[in-house]
C-alpha cells in the first residue's frame, strides 16, 4: 500500500514533466559529455561512498543498525523522481536534470546491487542481496515508462501535449500533495519517539546531505544553473525505492522506514537554504558577476 501510495503521483508527475521537455538530447550528450560523467559518478557514486565512510567514522558507529540501514538504502538509491520539477522551480536546466534522471536511473540498476554489497560486507549484514532485476522493474515501471510515453505525445503529438500538459501537472500536484499528508499522518506519531532516540544517526543524515549537495555544487562547474542542477541530482534520493528495499530486507521494516522518511525530511530542511543561495550568485558571464570581479 505504502508503495503504491508512491507510486501514483511519482507516475502522473514524470508524464506531465516529460509533456514539457523540448530539448534535443542528443545534442546533451554530444556537447556536455563531461559535465555528465561527472554528475552521473556524483550521484551513484560518491554520495553512496560518503555515506559509507561517514557511516564507518566515530559518530556513525554509535548509529543503531536499522538507522544504518535507512541511511545506506537512501544514499545508494539515485533518480529521484522530484528532480525534474526541483529543476525547473530552483532555475536549473530541466532538460539535463531529465537526461541526468534517466542516466541515473539506468546506472542504478548495476550501482546499487554492487554497492550494496560493499555496504553489507562492511557492515556484516546478512541476507541484504538487492537483484538487478529487481531495481530495473521499479525504475522502468515508475520512471522511465511515464517518461518516455509522455516523450513520444510530445514528439508526435505537440499539440495534444501543450493541451494536457498543465491538466496532468495539476493533477499530479493533488497526487503529490494527498502523498506528503499521507506520510505526515502515519509517520508523525513514529517521529516523536524515534527523534530523541536516534540523535547520532540524525547527525550522520545531516552530514551525509550537506555532502551531497556540497558534490553536486562541485561537480557542476562555474554556471549556476548546472550547479543548481548538479546539487539537486546529488541531493536528491529515491525514497520509494529505499522503502521498497527496507520492505525486503530489512528484519524490523518499521523502523528503518521511518529512518527513511526522516533523511527525507532533512534534505528537504538543509536543500532550502543552500539552493536560495545558490540561486543569489550571479551567473557566470552577468553583468553582476563582472562586476564583483
Amino acid at each position: 500500500m505504502v508503495q503504491l501510495i508512491f507510486k501514483l503521483p511519482v507516475f502522473a508527475l514524470m508524464f506531465a514533466l516529460g509533456l514539457g521537455l523540448k530539448g534535443d538530447w542528443l545534442a546533451l550528450l554530444r556537447n556536455r559529455a563531461g559535465l555528465l560523467t561527472r554528475l552521473l559518478l556524483g550521484s551513484c557514486l560518491l554520495v553512496p561512498l560518503l555515506a559509507l565512510v561517514v557511516m564507518k567514522g566515530p559518530l556513525g558507529a554509535a548509529v543503531a543498525p536499522p538507522a544504518q540501514l535507512a541511511i545506506a538504502l537512501m544514499a545508494l538509491c539515485p533518480s529521484a523522481p522530484l528532480t525534474l520539477r526541483k529543476a525547473k522551480e530552483h532555475g536549473g536546466d530541466r532538460d539535463l536534470a531529465a537526461l541526468l534522471q534517466v542516466l541515473a536511473a539506468l546506472t542504478a540498476i548495476v550501482s546499487i546491487p554492487l554497492l550494496a554489497d560493499l555496504f553489507r560486507s562492511s557492515f556484516g549484514v546478512q541476507g541484504w542481496h538487492i537483484e538487478p532485476q529487481q531495481v530495473a522493474k521499479q525504475i522502468i515501471t515508475v520512471q522511465l515508462l511515464p517518461l518516455g510515453l509522455a516523450l513520444l505525445v510530445r514528439r508526435w503529438r505537440p499539440d495534444l501535449a501543450n493541451r494536457i500538459e498543465g491538466p496532468i501537472e495539476k493533477l499530479a500536484g493533488l497526487l503529490l500533495m494527498l502523498l506528503i499528508v499521507v506520510v505526515l499522518i502515519k509517520t508523525f506519531p513514529l517521529l516523536e519517539g524515534y527523534i530523541p532516540a536516534n540523535g547520532p544517526a540524525l547527525l550522520v543524515m545531516v552530514l551525509v546531505v550537506l555532502g551531497s549537495l556540497v558534490v553536486g555544487y562541485g561537480l557542476g562547474g562555474p554556471g549556476r544553473r548546472d550547479r543548481v542542477t548538479g546539487s539537486l541530482l546529488t541531493s536528491m534520493r529515491n525514497p520509494g525505492l529505499a522503502l521498497l528495499f527496507a520492505s525486503l530486507y530489512a528484519p524490523t521494516p518499521e523502523p528503518v522506514k521511518v529512518g527513511i522518511l526522516c533523511y527525507l525530511l532533512i534534505r528537504v530542511l538543509l536543500s532550502i537554504p543552500f539552493l536560495r543561495w545558490l540561486r543569489s550568485q550571479p551567473e557566470i558571464g552577468s553583468p553582476s558577476a563582472a562586476a564583483k570581479a
